[in-house]
């Protein structure tokens, strides 16, 4: 596979340069493959993903290293071309999709005013495409779902109505950032299922953010493990699994034993 996303020697800062946080991370994400980042809180997972979506919060930044999107250096990229391709090339959902959903307009109106913008469609025809992927996304009853607010919906409907949005302007990479972490168990995997069921059908590149080791091991090709702003290791997911060189790692997939991860390990060692 040919990489979609190259990054090299990436470097980020807080408290406006004077500390580092992200240390020389070498990552590579190939076009159509499933790779996930795993590790505690303040692993640096997180922003490495919004560095690579331009979405750095104020007096964080890239102090150094090289980020490329197919080809595309994003180091170098102005706000306008960042927000060209925010939706369209890449897009991401998060762990709390009430907080990017308006309360006050219905679900439905919202994705549909996203296909508007972003492809140009008019008000029919975004409604029609709006019902497609709520559909497609494993909601029932697409029409019902496309006149609700957000207070009438479950965590698990709303994580799938912010995934239709993420996915209206038919990127080629999805960024999921501990998009399951609020969701119980039974709706976790249901989503995780339509992630996957994308992932085949679509040739979607996916990035599965999480510090749930059973999630990542479910859903990835290669796993990227990352401790204090380093990745301390990584490798497919089957041979990560069933051998760890650093101790982080270890003592990692030891904690999550009970939680998933002893299945995918058995099939990996088999």
């Amino acid at each position: 596979m040919t990489a979609l996303v190259e990054v090299s020697g990436l470097r980020i800062t807080v408290d406006n340069g004077r500390r580092e946080v992200v240390h020389g991370v070498d990552i590579e994400i190939p076009r159509g493959g499933t790779v996930g980042f795993v590790g505690e809180s303040g692993s640096g997972k997180t922003l490495i993903c919004r560095s690579l979506l331009g979405l750095l919060p104020p007096g964080v930044e890239v102090s150094s290293g090289d980020l490329r999107y197919d080809g595309r250096d994003l180091t170098r990229l102005t706000d306008s071309q960042w927000r060209g391709m925010r939706g369209t090339d890449l897009a991401a959902v998060f762990q709390d999709p009430a907080s990017y959903l308006n309360p006050s307009i219905r679900v439905g109106k919202q994705l549909a005013e996203v296909l508007r913008v972003r492809l140009g469609l008019g008000r029919r025809e975004a409604k029609q495409r709006a019902l497609e992927l709520l559909e497609q996304l494993g909601l029932h009853r697409p029409e019902l779902v496309y006149g609700q607010y957000t207070n009438e919906l479950s965590g698990g409907m709303l994580q799938r109505v912010l995934l239709a949005i993420a996915l209206a302007g038919e990127p080629d990479l999805l960024i999921a950032d501990e998009a399951t972490t609020a969701l119980d168990v039974t709706i976790q995997a249901e989503v995780l299922d339509v992630l996957v069921e994308l992932q085949e059908t679509t040739g979607l590149t996916l990035l599965v953010v999480s510090h749930d080791l059973a999630v990542v091991a479910q859903l990835c090709d290669h796993v990227y493990v990352l401790q204090d702003g380093r990745v301390v290791e990584h490798g497919p997911t089957g041979a990560l699994l069933a051998e760890q060189h650093d101790p982080y790692t270890r003592r990692l997939i030891e904690s999550h034993l009970a939680f998933g991860v002893e299945h995918a390990r058995n099939e990996a060692v088999a």
